[in-house]
């Protein structure tokens, strides 16, 4: 008896709840009659919820034209279209990261573009350097790491230290160089820079081995798989989106924005056996210190080849 009591609340429970969304979802309908005795249907859609009323989502206009490094992109074909819009629209609409690239962006660009200038890269190459590590110090699961994300043996290929207690890797200057470096001579093997940045994911080996079985030379033309064929795309989202962030509907103040502390630059050529206490001779903390120094790996500098390297001391704003 008990039992079935509690079937019965649950049932009439559950009507109750049904007859009050039916309710809430359903336009509210009244009749009334006008000066001429005829009865009207009047419909209250107020109380009608729809999403739409809220906000829409929009489809991503893709520009007229986009380039690569002075490279033009084939838009009038259909799957390039295809992919670049992919790319727009998944980097549009994950706000909250096209946010933190933007912010981030006004921190690490106005030291990165020099580098590129200097050692001979295209200014486009910022973005790839976005794609790879989001300018943050976080590695992948393949185990690259720093600003370029080199693998371990490729930077040490191309004379980066890279070992427990230094990892020129975080070195943006030094990173920046190789990655320069690099790209240059892919760009050298395969005669473009759109084919340059795709080695640069794929590596040089593979990009060649599948221009040579596909009989084409051009990345536009060739089929890849999912990762490198979505490459230079989103280098190519992420360059439109960042150049006219507020044509993609972000919208910042200058105050928004990330930057880099003012610093100076101290040549070290010894051992530092206590970084800490090191921080604390300039009136810094180590956080400080490790924060625009990510290369030093420990709370020591070992140091016992007596290598020179340039260590910055954030200053202290007045």
């Amino acid at each position: 008896m008990k039992i079935t009591l509690v079937r019965i609340f649950y049932f009439i429970s559950f009507l109750a709840i049904g007859f009050l969304l039916l309710n809430l979802a359903t336009p509210k309908v009244t009749t009334s009659q006008n000066l001429n005795n005829t009865n009207v249907v009047i419909i209250d859609t107020s109380i009608v919820k729809n999403v739409s009323h809220l906000y829409e989502v929009k489809a991503v206009k893709i520009p007229e034209t986009i380039e690569f490094s002075g490279e033009k992109v084939p838009l009038d074909m259909a799957d390039i279209r295809e992919r670049l819009d992919r790319e727009l629209l998944v980097n549009t609409y994950w706000q909250s990261n096209a946010l933190l690239l933007i912010k981030r962006a006004n921190k690490f660009f106005p030291l990165i573009e020099p580098l590129l200038k200097k050692y001979g890269l295209p200014d486009d190459f910022k973005y790839l350097c976005v794609a790879e590590s989001a300018l943050i110090q976080v590695p992948s699961y393949k185990g690259a790491a720093g600003y370029w994300h080199f693998m371990p043996r490729t930077g040490k290929e191309y004379g980066l230290e890279i070992n427990k207690n230094v990892d020129e890797r975080y070195n943006l200057e030094l990173s920046t160089k190789v990655a320069a470096e690099y790209l240059k001579n892919a760009k050298n093997s395969f005669g473009s820079w759109t084919l340059a940045a795709a080695a640069y994911n794929a590596g040089n080996g593979r990009i060649s081995q599948r221009l040579k079985e596909q009989k084409v030379t051009s990345y536009y033309d060739l089929l890849l798989n999912p990762e490198t064929g979505r490459y230079v795309f989103r280098i190519l989202a992420l360059k439109e989106i960042m150049s006219n962030p507020e044509k993609y509907g972000f919208i910042l103040e200058q105050d928004d924005l990330y930057s880099f502390p003012e610093v100076k630059e101290i040549l070290v050529d010894y051992p530092i056996p206590d970084l800490p206490d090191f921080a604390k001779k300039y009136n810094i903390t180590y956080k400080e210190l490790k924060l625009v120094n990510p290369w030093l790996r420990e709370t020591k500098l070992d140091n016992h080849s007596k290598k020179e390297y340039i260590i910055k001391i954030p200053l202290k704003s007045s």
